[in-house]
This record gives structure tokens, sequence and C-alpha cells, in this order.
């Protein structure tokens, strides 16, 4: 794993903590496998694929004041780019 990675640290119950202990158990994983794979899943799910891709690009999304200027049929021509 070539990715430099950062600690993230959090505080769970111990109910929580038991739970994802036996559910990695029942995938084969270590609790750190399993809560990435969780924590990634629901990025995708919550986040488009662009921010994932380059989370620091422009978007209208991302900026009210770019999708109002953005959003006019002269531009509109980039869309299909």
């Amino acid at each position: 794993m070539d990715e430099q990675r950062a600690r993230l640290s959090i505080d769970v119950t111990r109910e929580t903590r038991r739970r994802i202990r036996l559910a990695a158990a029942q995938r084969d994983q270590s609790i750190w496998q399993y809560v990435s794979e969780a924590i990634e899943a629901r990025l995708q799910d919550d986040l488009p694929d662009e921010t994932r891709a380059d989370p620091t690009a422009l978007r209208a999304s991302a900026d009210p004041v770019l999708a109002e200027l953005w959003d006019n049929p002269v531009d509109a021509a980039y869309d299909a780019l």
C-alpha cells in the first residue's frame, strides 16, 4: 500500500465495537479492513465520483457562485465536452 495514511480515532460503545468485531470476523477481515471498507462504501454513496478523483477541482456543486455563472446557455456547449 503506497498511499500515505492518516490516523483517525473514534469512540464507540462497547456493544458497537463488539458488533464490528463480529462482522469483521464473519468476513475474515481485521477490524481495520472492515471499517475502512465500510467508510469507503459510504463515501461512494455520499460523494460524487468527481470529488473522489480530485477534491480540489472546481465544480459548480462545490460553489453556488460558480453554479450560477456556469449554468447558462452560452456555457452549455462546454457541458458536452
